[in-house]
């Protein structure tokens, strides 16, 4: 799909909020809220899983108060899963997919059977997983997986040149007029990882672009597009007999294949780190990252609890505080980047560049506040109610049922959305201020800024990152 960095960025953050998002006010006690997410639950139903026989799962997410369906086909492939030599193939043969198939010639063939029901056809790439999704009409999924099956089971992948270009022009959104890579995602990644896979760019570079060929990708396929690599998710008023024999029917010819390995993460680098990108530009823009711990781990639910404390509307910390208290910036987000073994928090925004280390300075404060003194019990109450409030509007959404628990099954973090909320509820407020202090300290800092740079501000903002006393040593 031609998606620019910026938007696959805020895609892959799970339980990223509204960059200004209203003021939150809470009227109900939490066990009435929590009744009212177990009520509907029981009148949808739990998700119900299948294996085929050739490994693939199939998951789906009964909703039969809903008029739409979604169907979501993930495979565990991204550019975690890529050589330095091949990186972007994951995401190149994303793109010839939708160039047609066997039995879906071209682009337009392909398209026009999706729509016809009711549906968009889609796909993107992540670092660790793919997805090829469409909103369907309950009663033609058997549609939507015919084109999806065949997309991948045989893909014509041609016109390898032609979707080349259209990759390369992508790329463009990530790099300067010199090549340069701009794009703070990128850079803060490569800072964390190095030269581990999840340090690589999604999209890969130009040069290796040029460089692959019809075997790179052939191979690939062959490799990852297995029944033991695949998950397909389907949410909406359907059943899970006929989910599960459209799938055998369209995906069960896959070979079984082999799942995918994740080299190990590396550990978090020691810091501060600091990189300075200059660009031309209005606004600078900025990304501080800490480390965070996958989904499994039992400290993740604290760290969702200090996401929505830093970010989940005006009321919360980093709005407050940086925009609506001193109007430093406009464009101020926290968000979580989670992989199977590993993650990240991070504040990113922009600002004007003569704000920039005023800007730094008091985002790091609100952090350094956090590892200083407890959560308020009402703060933390509010964000665990608003939190369960969030999972009970999912389940008025196909895209965000099958979303859920198609890609926790395919980064083996699969979780029920009661379980995920006893887990959050169960945080107090000294988890947080020891989870906080293991966090943001001065050394798990990373700090990327890319725009106009002037010595002084350079200088300024070197002073802030290296110097800070806002954060724990």
């Amino acid at each position: 799909m031609r998606r620019s960095s910026r938007q696959v960025r805020v895609k892959q953050r799970k339980d990223a909020s509204e960059k200004r998002g209203g003021a939150f006010r809470v009227a109900l006690p939490r066990a009435r809220v929590a009744a009212r997410v177990r009520r509907a639950q029981e009148d949808w139903g739990e998700v119900h899983r299948a294996v085929l026989p050739n490994g693939l799962r199939v998951l789906t997410a009964r909703a039969p108060g809903l008029h739409s369906a979604m169907i979501a086909l993930y495979v565990r492939a991204g550019s975690r899963h890529e050589t330095e030599a091949r990186n972007g193939v994951s995401h190149f043969l994303e793109h010839l997919f939708f160039r047609g198939s066997v039995g879906y010639p071209d682009t337009v063939a392909m398209n026009a059977e999706v729509e016809a029901a009711g549906g968009s056809l889609n796909g993107i790439t992540a670092r660790d997983h793919g997805c090829y999704y469409t909103p369907i009409h309950p009663e033609e999924v058997g549609t939507g997986l015919a084109v999806l099956g065949d997309l991948i089971r045989r893909p014509l992948l041609k016109e390898m040149d032609v979707e080349r270009e259209v990759i390369l022009e992508e790329i463009l959104d990530e790099v300067d007029a010199s090549g340069r890579d701009i794009d703070p995602d990128n850079l803060s990644k490569k800072i964390v990882f190095g030269r581990h896979p999840l340090g690589f760019k999604i999209a890969g570079t130009q040069e290796i672009v040029r460089r692959l060929r019809p075997r790179d990708v052939r191979v690939h396929l062959e490799r990852f597009y297995t029944g033991s690599n695949l998950v397909l998710a389907v949410a909406g008023p359907v059943r899970p007999d006929q989910v599960a024999d459209l799938a055998e029917r369209h995906l069960g010819r896959l070979p079984r294949g082999q799942l995918s390995v994740d080299v190990p993460a590396p550990g978090w680098p020691e810091g501060p780190r600091l990189e300075m990108v200059e660009h031309d530009d209005a606004q600078a823009e900025f990304s501080l990252s800490f480390p965070c711990p996958p989904e499994r781990h039992p400290d993740y639910p604290a760290h969702m609890c200090l996401r929505r404390i830093l970010d989940d509307g005006l009321s919360s910390r980093l709005p407050f505080e940086i925009v609506e208290r001193r109007g430093l910036a406009y464009s101020l987000h926290a968000g979580i980047d989670t992989f199977a073994d590993a993650g990240m928090t991070v504040i990113d925004g922009a600002c004007a560049p003569a704000k920039l280390p005023r800007v730094i300075e008091e985002v790091l404060r609100v952090l350094g506040g956090l590892a200083e003194r407890p959560v308020p019990e009402e703060e933390l109450l509010r964000v665990q109610r608003r939190h369960r409030m969030t999972l009970a509007f999912s389940l008025d959404s196909a895209a965000d049922l099958a979303g859920w628990y198609g890609a926790g099954e395919v980064l083996s973090a699969p979780e029920g959305f009661e379980e995920r909320c006893r887990r959050v509820e169960q945080v107090t407020a000294a988890d947080l201020l020891r989870v906080s202090r293991e966090t943001f300290r001065r050394r798990n800092l990373v700090a990327v800024v890319v725009g106009p740079s002037r010595r002084r501000e350079r200088a300024a903002v070197e002073r802030v990152v290296h110097g800070t006393d806002a954060l724990p040593r």
